[in-house]
């Protein structure tokens, strides 16, 4: 490795929440895809949800419901996390709770809303054997232990059906709180108790619907009761210790309507009630709720009460402002709860306790230092695969492991993973990019084509995922992580340019740029290239010859570069024209408005597809991303290519075309492994600064299916 790419990859492992290596933090270093811990093929749809850690920390067990099964993964080299198989539980696991190394599972087997039924199974980890099961009475949704290993807890939720009287509360039968101590290593069942719940609550008091459980030191469980609002915590015999409504909250600076494919925080929710999902224990008198909503509200937040109902702390909207700056905000999820605080967790690691939120939404592990209940303060916001649900602390061995339960197989996206962090001495290697320090909170996301100007600044464009907002994002890369200093709204007329898909940028030499829209004829986006002004004004419009538009299919331009007065564009696959595994790289003269091209030669697909995603000239190549459409271990192609500028003489359109050579220049998979992380599929973006230094950025897809996620990172100096 050379002496730049190991300063680039020591600057790629800091970020601004963390100004010194003497500072603690949490890194991404193993994600473990779900799929491998089944021997041959696995099921359509497989996840992992709730997650636990035997007591040696060594190993972790998650609920996987769709397969039916629990998971099993051993972290004895955590940064090599490998599978050890499944176990299929006879129903739909819903948690899991391990003391020593006993699995205590939860087991959803209702066969309507109005007939719940379920089991708590204990599971002998060293030979995955069941050693007793207790009957339930209803369905089980969360489990805990006891910090002593006496007992666990279950909240017995029935919850509702969601297309039954607008999914309205109340629906009988009831929930209540279950728990059943634990002897020689396995469950007693002949000790369960329940804690009724009903009568508690304002809203549908009649109803309870148990959704989260947590046990303190003194052995007193507290439960969220979401739809209903309310939270209760209940002592080890089964008695009240205290009730109380979860309450409201007035929202400021929100993102409320979902359709208009923006990113505009000027909405207020006033009254808006918390209905909280995850809680966990702080200490003995306080503990956190994670207020994810569900019929009439979601605070979009975290909320700190003593267990006495003494409000302490909220967090409001600033939770969510901080994920909008990192570019994980879910523009489609604005009008119902925004970012979806869902799951939670607590551990204390070197003496500092920690609250863990799971944005389920944003895809995101919020990090509060919670020494001071009455003050947290927003340490980290980390990676994380696609809808974190559930996360346990390994403190003793400085771990933390996330669940994320989105499988993404028929979406075209990531599968389910497990994800491991560890904490140690050093910078933040999450976010790469934020819009921190700008006015007021200013989301960006769908990074798709990139240039570097003179002095080395950035700029970006998104692409039509914000439709409503097309945007030119002026990033600063020098800091870390690098900033975006400037959003320029594009224009016509003073008004947001609307069909419009931006996936390509370069300098036109006058302070303006020329902008490429892939265009999709069957969504009425044309085909086009846009020269804008530094305010982002369209200022001429460049529509497509008939030659290439007998020829075109709706995978368009997916980049530009100005070469003295000729633009090029690369089209991302085949058009109708084309040989098999070739693509346009095509050319426009804009003194002589005459079109060209010439024929790259791209990879063939193992498969989905590979494709072109960006270009840029520097010096006497011109730069070229070559990529498939795959995740994580099916990736293969995620490359920069050079191709020498000599060769890029365009022939006329209709005539044989020249092909030109290419040279590897960078394999990309090993810095899109670099945090952790799975391959993240779309590489979309490349800049190179003046000196040479180039800079990548990937696509998150607006957050819709996608883990959110952007890496901007840079791999050195080309050319030399």
């Amino acid at each position: 490795m050379t002496k730049s790419l190991l300063l680039t990859s020591t600057l790629l492992a800091t970020a601004a929440m963390t100004p010194a290596f003497a500072e603690m933090n949490f890194n991404r270093i193993a994600s473990f895809p779900v799929t491998s811990n089944f021997e041959g093929a696995a099921p359509d749809e497989t996840s992992a949800e709730i997650i636990d850690a035997t007591a040696d920390g060594m190993t972790l067990v998650y609920t996987d419901s769709p397969a039916g099964v629990i998971g099993v993964v051993d972290i004895t080299d955590p940064a090599a996390p490998k599978p050890k198989g499944t176990l299929g539980v006879d129903g739909e696991p819903t948690a899991v709770s391990i003391i020593g190394t006993t699995a205590f599972v939860g087991v959803n087997t209702s066969e309507s809303y109005t007939d719940p039924s379920g089991f708590v199974k204990a599971v002998n980890l060293s030979d995955m054997s069941i050693t007793a099961t207790c009957d339930l009475g209803g369905q089980p949704d969360s489990t805990a232990r006891a910090k002593d290993g006496s007992f666990i807890a279950i909240a017995i939720e029935n919850e509702r059906d969601e297309d039954l009287g607008d999914g309205r509360v109340p629906q009988m039968p009831a929930g209540d709180l279950v728990m059943i101590d634990v002897a020689d290593g396995t469950l007693d069942c002949g000790t369960l108790r329940r804690a009724s719940l009903t009568g508690l609550a304002d809203v549908a008091g009649e109803d309870p619907e148990p959704e989260f459980v947590d046990i303190n030191g003194l052995g007193e469980v507290v439960v969220t009761l979401q739809e209903n609002n309310h939270i209760a915590v209940v002592a080890k015999d089964g008695t009240l210790v205290s009730h109380f409504s979860a309450g409201s909250v007035d929202l400021e600076g929100i993102d409320t309507i979902d359709e208009r494919a923006a990113l505009i925080f000027d909405q207020s929710q006033p009254g808006r009630v918390r209905e909280p999902d995850g809680v966990q224990w702080i200490d003995d008198d306080h503990f956190a709720i994670a207020n994810e909503g569900d019929m009439d509200g979601g605070s979009r937040g975290m909320t700190i009460f003593h267990k006495d109902g003494t409000l302490v702390w909220e967090s409001g909207a600033t939770l969510e402002h901080a994920i909008v700056q990192i570019g994980h905000y879910p523009d489609k999820r604005s009008d119902a709860k925004g970012v979806e605080p869902e799951g939670m967790e607590f551990g204390v690691f070197d003496g500092t306790p920690y609250v863990f939120v799971m944005a389920e939404r944003a895809s995101v592990v919020a990090v509060y230092d919670v020494s001071d209940p009455t003050a947290p303060v927003l340490k980290q916001l980390l990676p994380s695969g696609i809808s974190p649900e559930g996360a346990v602390a390994i403190p003793e061995r400085g771990l933390l492991a996330t669940a994320n339960e989105f499988d993404g197989l028929e979406d075209g996206a990531a599968r389910a993973h497990v994800m491991l962090y560890q904490y140690a001495e050093g910078l933040a290697s999450y976010p790469h990019l934020t819009s921190a320090g700008m006015e007021g909170p200013t989301g960006w996301g769908a990074i798709s084509g990139m240039v570097a100007d003179a002095d080395g600044m950035i700029y970006a464009v998104s692409d039509s995922f914000y439709g409503y907002q097309p945007r030119i994002f002026k990033i600063d890369p020098s800091s870390t992580p690098a900033r975006i200093v400037e959003a320029i709204d594009v224009t016509r007329n003073g008004l947001p340019a609307q069909k419009i898909d931006m996936e390509g940028i370069a300098l036109d030499g006058e302070g303006g740029f020329w902008v490429a829209s892939e265009g999709r004829t069957d969504r009425v986006i044309p085909h086009a290239l846009y020269h804008v002004g530094a305010d982002g004004q369209i200022e001429d419009e460049i529509g497509l010859p008939p030659e290439l538009m007998a020829v075109e299919k709706r995978f368009g331009f997916e980049g530009i570069t100005k070469v003295g007065d000729t633009l090029w564009m690369p089209v991302q696959r085949e058009w109708k024209d084309d040989p098999k595994d070739h693509v346009k790289l095509v050319a426009y003269n804009l003194e002589t408005e005459e079109w060209g091209a010439v024929l790259y030669p791209k990879a063939a697909a193992d498969k989905g597809w590979v494709g072109l995603s960006e270009m840029t000239v520097h010096g006497d190549q011109v730069y070229i991303v070559e990529r498939d459409n795959q995740h994580g271990l099916e990736a293969v192609t995620k490359k920069i290519y050079a191709v020498p500028l000599a060769e890029m003489a365009p022939a006329a359109l209709g005539q044989e075309l020249p092909v030109v050579s290419k040279t590897l220049v960078r394999d990309l998979i090993p810095d899109l492994t670099s945090t952790g992380g799975y391959v993240l599929d779309k590489v979309e973006g490349l800049a190179i600064t003046a000196d040479g230094t180039a800079w990548v950025s990937t696509d998150n897809d607006g957050v819709d299916d996608h883990s959110g996620e952007t890496m901007f990172f840079s791999i050195g100096k080309v050319g030399q």
